[in-house]
């Protein structure tokens, strides 16, 4: 995968004819990995450029599209549009120390009833990871940030996605702690599940790359 990560970096630098490659190494990676059935839409060519951009520091193409290269992704649109294929396709397409951990919000939810409060910590204040003798920060990307509830833990509510992007957000701040995540939301019902407080807060540490609201199932 590092070979075709170089490529694909110096193929979206260069030309985005070479983008065809790319294209074709993700149809590859979708049959093999998610369903023989995957494919490669027309209509997501730009979200998946966009997102191509980013990861491989495009810094021209960025400025052309108005994504900041220090944030992270916050990947939006409709149920069965691609959100989790995609970022879970484009990991292979980078360097194994740049790759991200996918978690779905569900998940640690469910994490935080069995273990409690420091599972928190887990996601945020204590992600990090030792590379060549130096602390590194791990990159997530949370998955259907939304689907999950607030819970109840020995009698204190808790929504424990909104406390774990709260801390981020400080780490993000203070050791460049990137974030990437999905959701169905939009802005607005995003504020209604965590706060305006979160909301501001996803707004300064991530990019939005959206699909559009009539994007098709690849369900069906």
């Amino acid at each position: 995968m590092a070979s075709h990560s170089k490529y694909c970096s110096e193929s979206v630098q260069s030309n985005i004819i070479q983008f065809d490659k790319c294209l074709e190494f993700l149809e590859k990676a979708g049959k093999a990995y998610t369903s023989p059935k995957f494919r490669i839409w027309k209509e997501d060519h730009l979200i998946i450029f966009k997102l191509l951009v980013y990861f491989y520091q495009d810094k021209p193409n960025a400025e052309k599209h108005g994504i900041d290269l220090h944030k992270g992704i916050l990947l939006t649109g409709p149920v069965g549009c691609g959100k989790t294929s995609l970022m879970t396709l484009l990991r292979f397409m980078l360097a194994p120390k740049e790759q991200y951990i996918i978690k779905s919000a569900r998940d640690i939810t469910l994490e935080f009833i069995q273990d409690g409060y420091p599972v928190i910590n887990k996601y945020s204040k204590s992600a990090f990871q030792q590379t060549s003798g130096e602390l590194i920060p791990k990159a997530y990307c949370f998955d259907d940030l939304g689907v999950e509830s607030n819970i109840k833990y020995y009698g204190n509510e808790t929504n424990v996605m909104a406390e774990i992007l709260l801390s981020r957000y400080d780490m993000f701040i203070s050791r460049h702690m990137i974030t990437h995540a999905t959701t169905n939301l939009s802005a607005s019902e995003i504020e209604n599940c965590y706060g305006n407080r979160v909301r501001s807060r996803l707004r300064e540490m991530m990019n939005v790359i959206a699909f559009e609201k009539e994007a098709k199932d690849k369900r069906v």
